[in-house]
């Protein structure tokens, strides 16, 4: 079983790469948002960033820096199939999930520009805010000292493969599979 995990920054590309993935190559999704929402929805709490962002920041500090992605790893076992773990954001889940082997982690990239056009367009529940809004909420995840919380840029300085994702959906696809032969060959 190969667990390949997705980190970067908001709109890079994370969800165009889970879909090639998972439509193309068979891989099975296990997704962090998917995970903190089912949560956020049964504790009735408003469904947007900063929900996503404090609950996920609670459970890592009462379990540990890797709970969410550990309870998706679960999750992936039972199915005994290539997945991909998508929203990766905290340097604990990294090292948690290389420690269980067979772990590739990509990193998507993108100007923020681009990116933030991108997150407009998609119109996830989280995803209609003003451009403020969106360098606030990127500011916040991209560094910190606790390891509880969102660390996005050591998370990219820790990744196998870092895509940018400045061009076409086609141009991401040939760097996603260029990262596939590398990781089948070895």
């Amino acid at each position: 079983m190969i667990i390949i995990g997705i980190t970067g920054t908001l709109g890079a590309g994370k969800g165009t790469i889970v879909d090639y993935l998972v439509g193309e190559k068979g891989f099975v999704h296990y997704s962090v948002r998917t995970y903190l929402l089912e949560k956020i929805r049964e504790l009735g709490m408003a469904e947007n960033r900063d929900s996503m962002f404090t609950l996920a920041n609670e459970l890592r500090s009462a379990h540990g820096p890797s709970y969410v992605t550990d309870q998706l790893y679960l999750r992936a076992l039972d199915s005994g199939k290539d997945c991909v773990i998508e929203s990766i954001r905290t340097p604990g889940e990294i090292e948690s999930l290389r420690a269980k082997g067979h772990f590739f982690l990509l990193a998507a990239d993108a100007d923020p520009l681009i990116r933030y056009r991108r997150i407009l367009l998609r119109q996830s529940e989280t995803d209609l805010v003003s451009w403020e809004t969106f360098t606030e909420n990127e500011a916040r995840e991209m560094s910190t000292t606790d390891p509880n919380k969102q660390n996005l840029r050591k998370c990219i300085e820790m990744a196998d493969f870092i895509l940018l994702n400045n061009g076409t959906k086609k141009d991401l696809i040939l760097q996603v599979d260029t990262v596939l032969d590398q990781v089948l060959k070895g």
